[in-house]
């Protein structure tokens, strides 16, 4: 009842009769669903921490800038501040409630054609914002060579932990010193999108939520969370609506990219729970971690660079999905109940309580590749300069000019005002995976969206929505990745045996 009581000191004349809790990142923000005396519905999301009341902050200039121009061009609706309330050093933000419901991935999956369309239609319209969006909320905007740079200096970053396993580390900068692979081009992206962010009713999708994370980059990090869908017909589906309504030229290594940010954004929870001093979560990052291990080495993983790295045989395979779905970072984190409110206002004292579910190590049953050579140890990557913002026609070599120094802290020289950005917001996430995606979220994972809600992670920024593994959707609502785990219980092994993923499904990359 208390977020009741912050809600009636948010908007003053509302008058609450019931509360219910509400999906949201349960690491970052409790959320719940108000209903006043009149019938009308409000959602309150209060930050838990302070890096969660900054990505607030965030919402609240990105929100700002949706001008009613802007609002009235976009396929679906967006949320707005209606009041916000001091709570400590911290604030609580209560917004208009909005129509339409999230579903789980395994229920969007089975969605009429017209929605799976409608979804590749409101991710175009994301993408096809005009940039001032982003300007006008004084946030990041990145070339497509900056943004490759970016991610190598965080890989470099995830590296000092010692605790990520070498065949990820080089799989991932081998993906990202393939030049071909980031010729994009830069557009506004969500940042944290994965399925719990986009609210459905009939066949379309009506309102999109989570903007947190929103930046000029790639594209890529709003498809992280589709990577924990298990389903390629719908991933393709959804990759073809959006090519099919999104202008100028279509981007043929997206997808590859999209499940790079959703593998990754489980190195990016593990940096995150490092930084934020949480057991918890540095526990759950090296298990998923080392699951992505097992499985590549067992399944043969999903194709992200261009070329094959040194001792890989190039074919057929090179270009077919076979290993299971990435999890989205945060996908433990749940809400513990559906949050219905009672009609003569009995039982709602209190919202639904928010907890982590439990994080295990692998199953009983299941087989885990020991490497006889492995030290547990990974030095840490020599820095990479920074590069060009304007895009000269060549890429310039890399050299590596300087070597870490002494005390440990790694040379990277960001642009001062994005690492000043950087630092008080969280641009990657969880996703969800996001769902990166899953991380669904590492994605989601990302969730994962984010993760990546890493989908995310985000969705895990996330945050830096893993969104989301969302996601990290692209890390760890709760019914995602990189948002949180209340994920699809379904099976998606290929031995049959129970692993990880049985228990932390939103961080899954496609096929199997």
């Amino acid at each position: 009842m208390e977020l009741a009581a912050l809600a009636t000191a948010a908007v003053p004349g509302l008058s609450p009769t019931g509360v219910a809790a509400a999906a949201d990142d349960a690491r970052d923000f409790t959320s719940a669903v108000v209903i006043d005396s009149e019938g009308h519905r409000w959602r309150i999301r209060s930050p838990q921490h302070q890096e969660a009341a900054m990505r607030l902050e965030t919402e609240l200039q990105v929100l700002r800038g949706f001008s009613t121009g802007i609002r009235a061009e976009l396929p679906f609706r967006v949320p707005s501040v209606a009041g916000a309330v001091r709570r400590g050093e911290m604030r609580t933000f209560v917004y208009n409630h909005l129509p339409g419901a999230s579903l789980e991935l395994s229920e969007l999956t089975r969605q009429p054609e017209a929605v799976i369309d409608d979804i590749g239609r409101t991710i175009a319209a994301i993408h096809d914002l005009d940039e001032a969006v982003v300007d006008n909320a004084d946030l990041p905007r990145y070339s497509a060579e900056r943004y490759r740079q970016r991610r190598l200096n965080e890989l470099d970053q995830a590296a000092t932990t010692g605790e990520i396993p070498a065949m990820l580390l080089r799989r991932w900068e081998h993906a990202m010193e393939d030049r071909e692979l980031w010729r994009f081009s830069p557009a506004v992206t969500h940042g944290d999108l994965h399925e719990d962010s986009l609210l459905i009713e009939g066949d379309r999708v009506v309102a999109v939520t989570g903007w947190t994370d929103l930046h000029s980059g790639d594209p890529a990090d709003d498809f992280a969370w589709l990577t924990a869908a298990g389903d390629a017909e719908f991933t393709e589906k959804v990759l073809l609506a959006y090519q099919r309504h999104r202008t100028g030229v279509a981007d043929e290594h997206l997808m590859r990219r999209a499940a790079l940010t959703a593998e990754f954004a489980l190195a990016q929870w593990l940096v995150r729970g490092h930084a934020s001093e949480n057991p918890e979560m540095v526990t759950e990052a090296k298990a998923l971690l080392e699951q992505l291990k097992v499985d590549i080495e067992t399944y043969g993983g999903q194709p992200i660079a261009l070329t094959p790295m040194e001792g890989e045989e190039p074919g057929p395979a090179a270009e077919v999905q076979d290993s299971r779905p990435v999890a989205r970072a945060g996908a433990a984190a749940t809400v513990a109940d559906t949050g219905e409110w009672s009609e003569d206002g009995e039982d709602d004292d209190e919202p639904a309580v928010i907890t982590d579910s439990e994080t295990a190590g692998p199953a009983e049953n299941e087989e885990v590749i020991d490497d006889p050579d492995a030290t547990g140890k990974v030095p840490a990557f020599y820095p990479r300069p920074e590069a060009a913002d304007e895009p000269t026609g060549a890429f310039p070599a890399i050299t590596e000019e300087t070597h870490p120094s002494e005390d440990g802290d790694l040379p990277i020289q960001p642009d001062e005002a994005s690492e000043r950005r950087a630092k008080q917001k969280n641009f990657f996430p969880s996703t969800s995976a996001a769902s990166a995606g899953s991380a669904s979220s590492a994605a989601s994972a990302g969730s994962a969206s984010s993760a990546a809600s890493a989908s995310s992670a985000t969705s895990a920024q996330s945050s830096e929505s893993a969104q989301s593994a969302s996601s990290a959707r692209s890390a760890e609502s709760a019914q995602s990745a990189s948002s949180a785990g209340d994920e699809p219980q379904n099976s998606d092994t290929q031995s049959g045996d129970e692993s990880i993923y049985s228990r932390h499904p939103g961080l899954r990359p496609p096929g199997a």
